[in-house]
């Protein structure tokens, strides 16, 4: 069991690391001039307390068969991935600058064939869910212990492909598939309940015979116990509704629809750095 100490260390160096990524996400986006900041910053918490407290996974052995699986289905949102997968030592920091450049390895969209640490080319939204349901059920039948990640926007949630893989993993009882939703309320153009209504989000995962909890996405207390307790119901899936908060960090960014895409400008920037070396030090 983790000491009350140790988890206010953990929570701090998650913080401080959160903080950093959020940083280099901005900076790719403003960088290459597009991008996806918004749930970038939704997502960060969620992505550092996998990678740095949660994945059994070897970033120096990336190919390692007995890692857990993470796929990140927005791939949209590249930026918080790629800037977490530098901090957790999959890629170097220096890389995030060419960010989006000719010929670089950062794509907008994620490529598994060019950057370790990535499972699955995403950004079609709809396709993550399915592979990773698709990996649990290959561990399941290679008799291994490794787990399979997936985090999904709640806008994404309106594919139907989500909804398949969702029956699937219910009726092979892949207790080992974890899915996480950003769930920010904000799709590009509007907010979710808007655009194609998803709540009672919880309820419907439940229908579909899935052990289902809430946490707050930028808690990391939360977060930690939340990921420590998986599986929740041994033979169901699992899923997090994680709830977030769109553009999470940078106040003029946050709960705000038109920050989906945008690129800030050198003085927005300098506010979000300050924002976020204030939030660090907290």
């Amino acid at each position: 069991m983790t000491g009350v100490a140790e988890t206010g260390d953990l929570v701090h160096e998650l913080r401080s690391r959160a903080s950093a990524v959020r940083l280099h996400a901005l900076e790719m986006v403003h960088h290459a001039g597009i991008g996806h900041p918004g749930g970038d910053l939704s997502a960060t918490d969620i992505l550092v307390t996998l990678y740095h407290a949660i994945l059994n996974i070897q970033p120096q052995r990336p190919d390692w068969p007995g890692r857990d699986r993470f796929v990140m289905s927005k791939g949209h949102c590249s930026g918080a991935f790629y800037a977490t997968l530098a901090s957790a030592g999959f890629i170097s920091i220096e890389s995030l600058a060419t960010y989006m450049d000719p010929l670089s390895l950062l794509n907008g969209h994620p490529d598994r064939n060019k950057l370790p640490g990535v499972e699955a080319n995403t950004g079609p939204l709809g396709h993550g869910l399915p592979i990773a349901a698709g990996a649990a059920l290959a561990s399941r039948m290679q008799g291994s212990s490794w787990r399979s990640f997936v985090l999904t926007g709640d806008g994404e949630l309106q594919e139907g492909s989500n909804w398949e893989a969702a029956m699937t993993a219910a009726q092979y009882k892949l207790d080992n598939l974890v899915l996480i939703v950003d769930r920010n309320r904000i799709q590009q153009g509007d907010f979710t309940e808007n655009t194609l209504g998803l709540d009672p989000l919880p309820e419907k995962w439940r229908a579909f015979g899935w052990a289902v909890e809430e946490v707050d996405g930028h808690d990391y207390t939360a977060l930690l116990s939340t990921f420590r307790r998986l599986p929740f119901q041994a033979g169901k899936p699992s899923c997090i509704i994680a709830n977030t908060v769109k553009g999470k960090g940078v106040s003029f960014m946050e709960n705000q629809p038109k920050w989906h895409h945008g690129v800030p400008t050198v003085e927005q920037l300098s506010t979000a750095r300050a924002e976020l070396a204030a939030e660090a030090a907290r």
